[in-house]
Order: structure tokens, then C-alpha cells, then sequence
């Protein structure tokens, strides 16, 4: 058994962790006022994976959500107190390996003054989003369907 390998964010109301798990299943994620618990069978071998966090504030376990894709599983921690910085996940400096800062999601959000959609909006859009839905209207693309020759369906010449 060892810890599966997460990455985190913070915002304004939330802080999302991400734990990187393909193929997951006998997902637990348990939400406590100041500590998380997620454990997963992982990948072709089932490996058993267990991660604690004893986390840096209070979250609000009963707000809090997680979602499992075939990629990872996304848990999105309801803040005990809203607008309140995050400068790390855990309660302790310990640097655990791992753990990272998913710095393609970060965001300096105490200079922002007015979001016009609230981060669980966004995090539930998304999670409805998510997922094969076959009644899902994706926007039309010109030429997708056009069957005619184009430049790119020149026969290439052979490599010397």
C-alpha cells in the first residue's frame, strides 16, 4: 500500500485536490471537519492506495464533493471559512512526495474582486460536464464532414 500522487489548488471557497489514480475503483474519499482520507484499488494490479490529510484549516465536510473519472479522482473541499488563503493543504510544513501544487489551475484569487459565477458553480458544471453523454451537443466544425480533396490529401513523396 502506498499514497497515490496528488495535486492541489486553492480558491476563494475551495481547495481542490486531485488524486492521480487511472482506472480507480472502490473509491472512499471521507471529508472530516480537519482531515481527509481517500483510498482506491488502482490500475491493471488493483494496488491498494491510502492518503491522509490532516489539512491546514477546516473544511465543511458536508459541502464537500468528489468525483471519479478513468484518469483520477477530483475531491473539492468546501473552506470552513470563505476567502481565507490556503498557503498549504496540510496542517503540518512536512513536504510530502506525493503531494504538488497543480500550478495549471492555480490562481491569485484575493485580487479578484468579482466573479461573476461562484467556484462550486463552475466545479458542478464541470462535473456535469464530465463523462460520455451521448445527448451532449458538441458545436458544429466547418469542413468535418466535407469528403472533398484538400491540400493535405496530396500523396506525400517518399523519403530518401
Amino acid at each position: 500500500m502506498q499514497p497515490a500522487s496528488a495535486k492541489w489548488y486553492d480558491r476563494r471557497d475551495y481547495v481542490f485536490i486531485e488524486f492521480c489514480v487511472e482506472d480507480s475503483k472502490d473509491v472512499n474519499v471521507n471529508f472530516e471537519k480537519s482531515k481527509l482520507t481517500f483510498s482506491c484499488l488502482g490500475g491493471n494490479d488493483n494496488f491498494k492506495h491510502l492518503n491522509e490529510i490532516d489539512l491546514y484549516n477546516s473544511i465543511d465536510p458536508n459541502e464537500s464533493k468528489h468525483k471519479r473519472t478513468d484518469r483520477s479522482v477530483l475531491c473539492c473541499l468546501r473552506k470552513g471559512e470563505s476567502g481565507q488563503s490556503w498557503p498549504r493543504i496540510t496542517k503540518e510544513r512536512a513536504k510530502l512526495n506525493w503531494l504538488s501544487v497543480d500550478f495549471n489551475n492555480w490562481k491569485d484569487w484575493e485580487d479578484d474582486s468579482d466573479e461573476d459565477m461562484s467556484n462550486f458553480d463552475r466545479f458542478s458544471e464541470m462535473m456535469n460536464n464530465m463523462g460520455g453523454d451521448e445527448d451532449v451537443d458538441l458545436p458544429e466544425v466547418d469542413g468535418a464532414d466535407d469528403d472533398s480533396p484538400d491540400s493535405d490529401d496530396e500523396k506525400m513523396p517518399d523519403l530518401e
